[in-house]
């Protein structure tokens, strides 16, 4: 059976061959490095800002809902990530699995719609990150000027996000080093995050008081649906893992376990923390950039805000680090197989790292942290990343009938209901979102079509060589 639907595809077999050759990468990362990615992407805005806002605005303390519904979604696509990350352990996430599978429009798509997406996050965590740094610059008594506070609209005097756009640039210049001295940076941030996270609970649970849960929908369940849409862009962040494939030590074994061990304990953490904020403040008094230093203030506990402050500063950190890193791997990605330039795949001649889509995507994150407000940026965010995960939910069905000898070191459980659960809670939640996303995102295909088709096409290395695998 041919695995050609829309236009030229990879071989799986070359795929796999170039995972065990030198790609110019260091492999140097284990399964709880790579662990510690995803969870960088993981936890972070997520549980620190918009568990309240999204509970303020449009879920109530039915947010814990909200995440368990994005995360059902983010599970199903998660263990057809797994399959795939393990089949195919070469760089490039989903945009390659497409490749592979689907074609080459259908991975241009895909890969066009994550560079989006992924500077996006970084955007939408650098605003928070922001955030809860001039929530910890006020404790020590060292406010930021009104002009420099938050971005347009955002605030009385407010012109622009300037920490957005510094951390932002800061995360782009660590990244540009080896990618162990990131990964070691990034783990010593995790740690300290969830170490935080847990000590929100725990501090937290004598303070919870049951009737703040009343009324638990305030909004109904469409508000919790429409709240899920917004928060799972906070439960898809594992897939920035598969990014490193090509520079994990053993790609096939670590990836799948890490995939689903970082999805696992950050879903746990999501809704703990949930439950508590709601239960030790009023949901509409959640609607702020710094919603749990706030309400930790509120309780009389400046020192429980101030340990979360510092806290969430250095984890949320790990966010940006991990998907700018996504980030620019797809990216280079792309621009190896000939669908972008061939200047944004050379590696820094003593790092080996793609520095220049790394510094280029860190540039432009920085400018849209500054300039926009965390709630317009986040709605954005999910609509390529649903998109994905469509995809690949259904490329597990269509590999499986295809090349079912294919040597996988995970297999996704219940083919096809598990993928097909994806693709069900996937579209469900992308109708949930606003027009305006989709107008934006339109706008965004339409000019990856251009690009597509005016170079791509006629570059891409499968035209050039002639190559079109069968998989």
């Amino acid at each position: 059976m041919s695995l050609r639907m829309f236009g030229r595809v990879k071989s799986i077999d070359a795929l796999r061959s170039q995972a065990a050759t030198s790609t110019g990468f260091r492999r140097v990362l284990g399964v709880w490095q790579l662990t510690s990615i995803g969870l960088g992407g993981l936890i972070g805005v997520g549980i620190f800002v918009l568990t309240g806002v999204v509970a303020a605005t449009q879920a109530g303390p039915a947010v814990a809902l909200s995440f368990l519904i994005a995360g059902v979604a983010s599970g199903a696509a998660a263990l057809s990530y797994a399959e795939f990350a393990g089949l195919i352990p070469v760089a490039g996430s989903a945009y390659t699995y497409a490749y592979a599978v689907l074609g080459e429009l259908v991975a241009w798509i895909i890969g066009w719609d994550l560079l989006l997406e992924y500077a996006l996050v970084v955007a939408v965590v650098s605003i928070g990150w922001s955030a809860y740094f001039q929530a910890l610059l006020a404790q020590l008594g060292l406010p930021l000027p009104d002009w420099a506070a938050g971005a347009p609209g955002t605030g009385q005097g407010h012109v622009v996000d300037l920490m957005a756009a510094l951390g932002a640039l800061g995360v782009a210049g660590l990244l540009t080093l080896r990618i162990e001295w990131g990964a070691r940076f990034n783990t010593a941030m995790v740690i300290l995050k969830i170490a935080a996270v847990i000590f929100v609970i725990i501090v937290g649970l004598p303070y919870v008081r049951v009737e703040n849960w009343r009324p638990f929908m305030p909004f109904g369940f469409s508000g919790v649906a429409e709240g899920a849409a917004v928060v799972f862009f906070a439960v898809f962040g594992y897939d920035t893992l598969t990014t490193a494939a090509e520079e994990a030590r053993d790609p096939q074994r670590d990836l799948p376990r890490a995939v689903l061990l970082s999805l696992a304990v950050s879903l746990t953490l999501y809704v703990a923390m949930a439950l508590v904020l709601t239960g030790i403040a009023p949901y509409p008094t959640l609607d702020n950039p710094a919603p749990v230093v706030t309400a930790f203030a509120s309780l009389g506990l400046p020192w429980v805000a101030f340990i979360v402050s510092v806290a969430a500063v250095a984890g949320i950190t790990s966010v940006m680090l991990a998907f700018l890193l996504g980030c620019a791997r797809i990216w280079f990605a792309m621009s190896r197989d000939g669908l972008l330039p061939a200047w944004f795949s050379v590696l820094h001649p003593r790092f080996r790292t793609p520095h220049r889509p790394t510094l280029i995507a860190g540039a432009l994150t920085a400018v849209v942290a500054a300039l926009y407000p965390i709630k317009e940026v986040a709605e954005l965010v999910n609509i390529g990343t649903l998109s994905a995960f469509v995809v690949i939910c259904l490329a597990v069905i269509v590999l499986r009938r295809a090349r079912p000898d294919a040597p996988r070191s995970f297999r996704t459980p219940f083919v096809p209901a598990t993928p097909l659960i994806g693709v069900a809670f996937s579209l469900w939640l992308l109708s949930r979102l606003p027009a305006i996303a989709w107008a934006r995102f339109v706008v965004w295909l339409a000019i990856g079509f251009a690009v597509y088709f005016l170079y791509g096409r006629r570059h891409s290395r499968l035209a050039q060589d002639g190559n079109e695998g069968e998989g």
